[in-house]
């Protein structure tokens, strides 16, 4: 049975991927901080007669990420999913801002893959990065949380270049919004119930992960 770690899989789109790719004979570790919304995810896969263990992680802290990659002897597809969105006008943004959105999107995506690296070595696997198409285009009350995108996608370029002699591989994800609780303490979306639900992003996302450099689901 193949391996797949998920960060940020308790809620939203790491959820819906959890379901997807044990819908699909994977074994999911469930990756995150808060263990109750994991446990829902875990019960939810068992019941629906996949495979998933929980493994807390707190991906800004060297340490526990150390710990967690530790903790599997065998690991096909690394996706980088958890992910942080603040939105203001540029001259509202404070440090504490700034620092959470980099600790979370850039430096987490990077300290998960450098602790993942060897694993996906060994099994020729892959990286999945989900950046959004905030890694594509600025926009409005953005300013942010896009340049973390932009970083988290420059990233996954190098990682191209870098293993471009290796059978390993990254991918670079593109997606608009989806209807999930990314946006339940934020009025940047007046409506979210309007926007694409996580479950379909979810499949094409599983269906293109073939180890292209790009999966790009809204422009």
């Amino acid at each position: 049975m193949k391996n797949v770690l998920i960060t940020g899989a308790g809620t939203g789109l790491g959820r819906a991927l959890a379901h997807q790719y044990a819908h699909n004979g994977y074994h999911v570790y469930l990756s995150g901080r808060t263990e109750r919304k994991l446990l829902i995810v875990k019960n939810e896969i068992s019941k629906a007669g996949g495979s998933a263990e929980v493994l807390i992680c707190d991906v800004t802290e060297p340490a526990s990420v150390s710990e967690a990659i530790k903790q599997l002897s065998h690991l096909d597809v690394l996706i980088n999913n958890a992910g942080l969105g603040i939105f203001k006008n540029v001259e509202s943004y404070d440090e504490e801002d700034i620092t959470k959105m980099f600790n979370t999107n850039v430096k987490g995506t990077i300290l998960m893959t450098k602790e993942a690296t060897e694993l996906l070595r060994v099994s020729n696997g892959r990286v999945l990065n989900i950046i959004s198409t905030a890694g594509l285009r600025g926009k409005t009350n953005e300013s942010v949380y896009c340049a973390s995108k932009f970083a988290v996608r420059g990233f996954t370029e190098c990682l191209h270049q870098e293993w471009q002699h290796e059978e390993m591989a990254a991918t670079a994800v593109y997606m608009g919004g989806m209807n999930t609780p990314f946006w339940h303490e934020s009025t940047h979306v007046s409506n979210p119930e309007i926007l694409k639900g996580p479950e379909g992003v979810a499949e094409q996302i599983f269906q293109e992960d073939d180890g292209r450099e790009e999966i790009i689901i809204d422009k």
